[in-house]
């Protein structure tokens, strides 16, 4: 796939983002043939539209781009980029168009856009390529690209080339090209070494349950991250129906998108040190499966009734923040598509946290409009703790009711969390449902270029 920048010596065509409100001033200032093409081709500089201008011998001399108005371009991200297809085959360069921060998203769209999933069958990739523009960090958004297809491609892959040990080997993979360490707890070493919530979940099935461990770093404040690997999640002995389980090989998005942002750390050699956890797990059905009201001791010491063997995600996560918050980090981050009621609350498009540090809200909300990923704050309900509270265990891990199952479940993570003050959770959803610009239907990162951007003013970078 193509999702980096031409050489910047190659020779170019110019193109001209145009917004509607520029098309007439920008005409006026051009040769006759040039408006009049333009003119008797409708261009009007709505969003998306691409008109070719031809030269004296009919191949292209350059190209107009709409950038559309300040309405339209709010109704989405990535201006243009669902346009850039339709250019012909060539190196473009922008010549005309925004700047600052607008530049970087039309950039970055352009990379993104050049992403394909064709591990098991050939897929037409983007025929026109574009240099960096002027003005643009162009490592940077390389790297940013490089890392959300690295989180795309593991969410996309079937389970039955993404299970555990896969997961294990792309983690591995990771570590070795950035020259991290990576340590892996499996099977009933998990037992050995007191992680049995993960070990119960991923029992049931065939490659045995993990935890993946991976360090980067050795000066600055430290960032741990930990991503939910739930390979595939049948919903346990609470099976799911065929509609809710046709989607769940991206039961390991929050482990897909912290190692992409993991990547994009090290990648640019942030200045920290970092840590990345991964419970990976299939959810499985079998005679060893746990079952519903099954009483389970955490690694924390915590007692858990499990009212539901669905509701999985919380219980790896669980045993690994404990992990995480024994080292007190400066900033502990868990990512993980934990349940459907962030999808009824925000929908698929915004990517939820939880946090009761309003310095890292604030980066966070500046850190996603900077980037356009956009996020939002969900509460911490502290007087929702009750909901949490079965009769016979210290905690429930599927509350009866239906009410606020994002925030019990974000509730029951942080009782994991008590050394650790700067601790946010992210309830993500990592699935693109419908191709939209720069973003092709299926996984999709969420959340890891707001927390990038927030980076510097979260650990003082």
């Amino acid at each position: 796939m193509t999702m980096t920048f031409a050489d910047p010596g190659a020779p170019s065509l110019p193109l001209h983002l145009l917004a509607e409100d520029t098309v007439d001033g920008w005409l006026s200032d051009q040769l006759e043939k040039v408006s009049s093409w333009a003119t008797a081709n409708g261009f009007s500089g709505k969003l998306g539209q691409i008109l070719v201008i031809p030269g004296d011998g009919g191949a292209p001399a350059c190209a107009l781009a709409g950038y559309g108005n300040a309405k339209s371009r709010a109704r989405g991200r990535f201006p243009c980029a669902g346009a850039w297809s339709k250019l012909p085959e060539g190196v473009w360069h922008i010549e005309t168009g925004p700047d600052g921060a607008a530049l970087e998203e039309v950039a970055l769209g352009w990379l993104l856009a050049g992403y394909r999933f064709d591990r098991y069958t050939t897929k037409p990739k983007l025929k026109a390529q574009l240099k960096a523009p002027a003005g643009v960090d162009a490592n940077r958004l390389e790297i940013i690209a490089a890392g959300e297809a690295l989180t795309r491609d593991l969410i996309n892959t079937p389970t039955s080339d993404m299970g555990p040990e896969q997961l294990e080997s792309a983690f591995r993979d990771l570590a070795d090209k950035h020259g991290a360490t990576a340590e892996v707890i499996a099977g009933d070493a998990l037992l050995d070494q007191n992680f049995p919530l993960i070990h119960t979940v991923g029992r049931a099935s065939a490659q045995a349950p993990r935890l993946l461990d991976m360090r980067w770093g050795s000066t600055g404040p430290t960032l741990t991250l930990v991503g939910k690997g739930v390979c595939f999640d049948t919903g346990g002995l609470n099976l799911k129906p065929a509609a809710s389980m046709g989607l769940m090989k991206k039961d390991m998005g929050g482990a897909a998108t912290v190692l992409g942002l993991a990547h994009m750390i090290m990648a640019l050699q942030l200045p920290l040190r970092l840590r990345v956890l991964v419970p990976a797990v299939e959810n499985s059905v079998a005679g060893n499966a746990y079952r519903p009201q099954d009483v389970l001791t955490s690694r924390k010491g915590l007692t858990v009734e499990i009212n539901n063997t669905d509701a999985e995600g919380r219980l790896v996560l669980a045993d690994a923040l404990a992990l995480a918050d024994e080292e007190t980090p400066d900033c502990l981050i868990s990512m993980a598509t934990l349940t459907g009621a962030a999808r009824v609350a925000v929908g698929p498009d915004i990517a939820p946290y939880y946090t009761d540090d309003q310095g890292i809200s604030s980066a966070l909300e500046a850190g996603a409009a900077a980037v356009a990923d956009p996020v939002w704050r969900m509460p911490f309900h502290t007087p929702y703790e009750k909901m949490i509270e079965p009769n016979i265990a210290d905690l429930d891990n599927a509350p009866k009711g239906g009410f606020a199952g994002s925030i019990t479940a974000a509730l029951f993570l942080r009782r994991f969390v008590d050394q650790s003050p700067r601790y946010t959770h992210f309830d993500i959803y990592g699935w693109q449902p419908t191709a939209l610009p720069a973003r092709t239907a299926g996984g999709v990162g969420q959340g890891a270029r707001a927390v990038l951007a927030a980076l510097p003013d979260i650990l003082g970078l």
